[in-house]
C-alpha cells in the first residue's frame, strides 16, 4: 500500500456561493499549469474535492509545487480505498505507521455513503480499537492528538488521510482581473505583487529603466525578481520603460521639490498608457504610508490625480519589518538588496516635498510640455515575457 492521491482543501473559496465553480476551475487549471513537468500525475475534481491523482509519482516534489499556489488552504496525502471496512481499516493502519513522532492520535471519519455498514461515530471506535491492537507505543487522544487521521467515505470510494500541509491561502491567480505592478528592483514591490496575486489578482509590470544612470545589472535585477514571483502565479509580461530623456527632463525643468513628485507621475501616465493597451484594469504599488517623501498622504493625493485606473497599494499600513520579513518569506529580499540602483534612487532631490499640492504640480507641469516624451517613453517600451523557465544572467559578477 501507498498514498496514491493528495487531497486539496480549499479555504475562502468554499465561501463563494453560486461563483465557486469559476474559481475552482481557476485553481484547477493552476494546478495542472504548475505540475506540466509531471506528465502522468492528474488533477481531479469531486463534489466538494479536489485530487491530485499520483500514478506512481513521488508526492514530495508535488507537494512543494503546490505550497505555492493560491486558493489551497492546505493539503494532505490520501489512499483511497474501496468502500469495504477491512479496506479502510488496513488504509489507516498505513497512515499511522507511516507518520512521524507520532505518540498520540485520533480518528475522525466522515460517512457520506450512507450505504457504508457503520455509522461514522462507530467507526470511529471500530478504526481506533484496530490500530491500537496492531502496533505498540501509541494511545488515543481526541483533545491534543499529535496525529489526526481523517476517513471520508464518499460514494465512490473512501479516502484516508493523516497530516495537514499548510497552503497559501487566497484566491486563485486569474480570478480578480489583472493589474500592473510598478517594479521598482526593491524591496517593497516584489512584495506588493506578492500579496495583490495572493488576492486572485495576475500581474503584468512596469519598470522604467534610465540608462546610463541605471545599469543593465539593474534590469536584470528586476527580471529576476519577476522569475521568482512566477513561482505564485505563472509568466510575467515585464514592460521596461526607456525613461531617460523623459526623466532628465523632469529634473531639469521642474522646482527642486516637486521634482519627484512630478517624476512619479509621469510614471503613472505612461503606466495608464500601458494598461489601456493591455487591457489592464488596475495598477499596484509597493507605497508605504509615511515611508518616503513620496508616500504621504499629501504626495498620493497628489500623483494620484494623473489617473483615474484603481491603484491596489498592499502594504499601505505595514510596518517595514513586516515587508521585509515576507521578502525573506518569499525569495525576493537576498536579490531586492542587490547594489543596483532604479530610477527612483537617481536624481534625488535635497529637499523634496512631503506635502505637495496639486494645483502648484498642475502648474509647474503647465509651463512644459512633456507629452511628446511621453508618447516616445510609451513607443520605447520593451515587453519582456518572463516565465519559470527563462533562463536568467547572474547579476551578481561586478559586486567582485
Amino acid at each position: 500500500m501507498q498514498y496514491d492521491h493528495i487531497l486539496i482543501r480549499y479555504g475562502e473559496m468554499a465561501l463563494k456561493g453560486k461563483n465557486i465553480k469559476k474559481f475552482i476551475l481557476k485553481l484547477q487549471e493552476n494546478i495542472q499549469q504548475r505540475l506540466r513537468a509531471f506528465p502522468n500525475v492528474k488533477v481531479k475534481r469531486t463534489q466538494g474535492r479536489m485530487f491530485i491523482i499520483l500514478n506512481g509519482a513521488d508526492p514530495d516534489p508535488i507537494i512543494e509545487k503546490c505550497k505555492d499556489i493560491f486558493g489551497i488552504q492546505s493539503l494532505s496525502l490520501a489512499i483511497k480505498v474501496n468502500n469495504e471496512p477491512e479496506a479502510v481499516k488496513e488504509a489507516a493502519l498505513f497512515a499511522l505507521k507511516n507518520s512521524k513522532d507520532v505518540k498520540k492520535f485520533k480518528v475522525t471519519a466522515k460517512r457520506i455513503d450512507k450505504n457504508f455498514p457503520i455509522r461514522s461515530q462507530d467507526l470511529n471506535q471500530v478504526l481506533g480499537g484496530h490500530l491500537l491492537s496492531n502496533t505498540e507505543g501509541f494511545t488515543v487522544d481526541v483533545h491534543n492528538p499529535d496525529l489526526e487521521i481523517k476517513v471520508e467515505i464518499r460514494d465512490e470510494a473512501t479516502y484516508v488521510t493523516s497530516s495537514v500541509i499548510k497552503g497559501l491561502g487566497g484566491l486563485p491567480v486569474g480570478t480578480s482581473g489583472k493589474s500592473l505592478l510598478l517594479l521598482s528592483g526593491g524591496i517593497d514591490s516584489p512584495v506588493a505583487g506578492y500579496l495583490a496575486m495572493k488576492r486572485g489578482v495576475q500581474l503584468e509590470a512596469i519598470h522604467f529603466h534610465s540608462p546610463p544612470f541605471t545599469s543593465d545589472r539593474a534590469k536584470q535585477k528586476v527580471m529576476d525578481l519577476a522569475k521568482r514571483l512566477t513561482a505564485f502565479g505563472g509568466s510575467i509580461n515585464v514592460h521596461v520603460v526607456p525613461f531617460t530623456k523623459l526623466q532628465q527632463e523632469v529634473f531639469k525643468q521642474m522646482p527642486d521639490g516637486y521634482a519627484m513628485t512630478i517624476m512619479r507621475r509621469m510614471m503613472m501616465r505612461v503606466s495608464e498608457r500601458v494598461c489601456e493597451q493591455e487591457e489592464i484594469l488596475s495598477m499596484t504599488t509597493g507605497e508605504n504610508l509615511g515611508q518616503v517623501a513620496s508616500q504621504t498622504m499629501e504626495s498620493m493625493n497628489t500623483i494620484n490625480e494623473v489617473t483615474n485606473y484603481p491603484v491596489i497599494r498592499p502594504l499601505v499600513t505595514m510596518d517595514k519589518s513586516d515587508i521585509i520579513q515576507i521578502s525573506q518569506q518569499i525569495g525576493t529580499y537576498e536579490t531586492s538588496i542587490l547594489p543596483y540602483e532604479d530610477c527612483c534612487t537617481i536624481f534625488v532631490p535635497k529637499s523634496p516635498k512631503t506635502k505637495p499640492k496639486r494645483e502648484k504640480a498642475n502648474y509647474y507641469e503647465s509651463t512644459k510640455d512633456f507629452s511628446d516624451l511621453i508618447e516616445e517613453a510609451v513607443m520605447g517600451i520593451e515587453k519582456v515575457r518572463i516565465t519559470a523557465d527563462t533562463a536568467m544572467e547572474p547579476a551578481f559578477e561586478d559586486l567582485f
